[in-house]
């Protein structure tokens, strides 16, 4: 069976299912948008993976502008439309798309369908309800409404259309009726982070000294998007607070894109303020860039909390180290960093102020910042495990593909 794996970001989790799936016996393409910015996997074949896997880095001659609707809809069609070419050229016997800007995901919606091409939505967030917001931030109120309202009705499409859904939380399920997607077709997996891949490391290695000059400084680490979905002047409401307070905290932030280019010019206004802004980093190197942290810091903005379950969580996790979460506490990830011994705070101004009392401890007593990221690997270790996610793939691959005839 050949399977195509489209993950338009191009993050860890999804590029070691592709591995997982081509190890079972299934010849794998794994797709990805080669010019979207964000903390990559490893696309490219990696020693020991098997001889039936491949990458795809897809581009066009145009930039990905996220922000600007026009220009995004534009790049996104030219996307959609570059990747159909490919799949006539080299047709798939089944699809699992993750990712997708909601008008690629419209347009290989229709031609899945027409082609009765078998594909899987794997639905990591409601595409329709950040666009409708930026829609609202960019445009008149009723034009702004009537644009959610076609936004909604082309991802419903997508999902409805799908033969199968796998859902990351329990949430979209609430969804989907609205939507005429019947529950009996949808499948619940939740992320998580590749172990081999993200793993505890010294807190000096080969990246430290590149992220922070000082030793005995809290070490605080951002590292991933900053989106709409995130507040970065938290970040610095963080990092302010704790100094104010006694702590010698430092911070860093990995990242690129307009909030990471406002945080960077803040450090460069502020040379006195401990704060540098780093561009993502290769996938080999972010071991050491978690584990160069006494604390990872995770953001998320109150609407977002039914649907986005922020990843990086999930990598701060497996990486072995306390982690902080600036987020609503209904949030599911909320519930892994409290399990892991980390702490949860409001992302407010007010929230990010509460947390220096849960910070001053581990700055004074660096055993409690090793016991807890003691506890925050174990909690990796017992929930992830993609053999498990790579075998409920298999059988809904099985499922929706009966009368394939195997291509390896």
């Amino acid at each position: 069976m050949r399977v195509i794996v489209h993950d338009f970001s191009g993050h860890p989790f999804q590029a070691e299912l592709s591995r997982k799936l081509a190890s079972s016996g299934l010849e794998v393409e794994h797709a990805s948008s080669a010019q979207y910015v964000s903390g990559k996997g490893h696309l490219e074949r990696q020693p020991g993976d098997a001889s039936t896997l491949s990458f795809n880095g897809i581009s066009l001659p145009m930039e990905f502008e996220k922000y600007s609707p026009l220009a995004r809809l534009k790049f996104e069609r030219r996307y959609g439309r570059k990747w159909i070419k490919q799949l006539k050229a080299k047709p798939a016997d089944a699809v699992i798309a993750c990712n997708l800007p909601l008008i690629t995901m419209y347009l290989f919606s229709r031609f899945a369908k027409r082609t009765k091409l078998p594909y899987v939505m794997w639905h990591q967030d409601i595409y329709s309800a950040g666009l409708s917001d930026e829609l609202r931030r960019k445009l008149p109120r009723p034009f702004a409404a009537l644009g959610g309202k076609l936004f909604e009705r082309m991802e419903a499409y997508c999902t409805r259309n799908a033969s199968h859904v796998v859902a990351i939380g329990d949430a979209f399920k609430e969804v989907y009726p609205g939507w005429k997607v019947s529950l009996d077709k949808v499948s619940v997996i939740p992320n998580w982070a590749p172990l081999d891949k993200v793993f505890p490391v010294g807190r000096v290695n080969r990246r430290s000294s590149h992220l922070f000059d000082e030793e005995t400084s809290l070490r605080l680490v951002y590292a991933g998007t900053i989106g709409r979905k995130h507040n970065p002047s938290l970040l610095i409401e963080l990092l302010r607070t704790a100094i104010d307070d006694g702590i010698p905290a430092s911070l860093v932030v990995v990242s690129e894109g307009e909030a990471a280019d406002e945080l960077a010019a803040i450090a460069a206004a502020e040379p006195t303020l401990p704060l540098r802004v780093l561009p993502f980093q290769p996938a080999d190197v972010l071991p050491d860039v978690l584990g160069s942290a006494d604390v990872l810091v995770a953001l998320l903005e109150p609407e977002a909390t039914k649907f986005s379950i922020p990843s990086k969580v999930l990598s701060y996790m497996a990486a072995g180290r306390p982690i902080l979460g600036l987020m609503p506490e209904d949030n599911p990830a909320a519930a892994d960093i409290v399990a892991t011994g980390g702490h949860v705070a409001p992302p407010t101004t007010e929230g990010a102020r509460e947390t220096v009392s849960w910070l001053a401890p581990l700055h004074a007593d660096r055993a409690l910042v090793t016991k807890i990221g003691k506890q925050s690997r174990e909690v990796a270790e017992a929930k992830f495990d993609v053999d498990k996610v790579c075998a409920e793939f298999n059988e809904i691959l099985e499922a929706i593909t009966p009368k394939v005839v195997s291509h390896v």
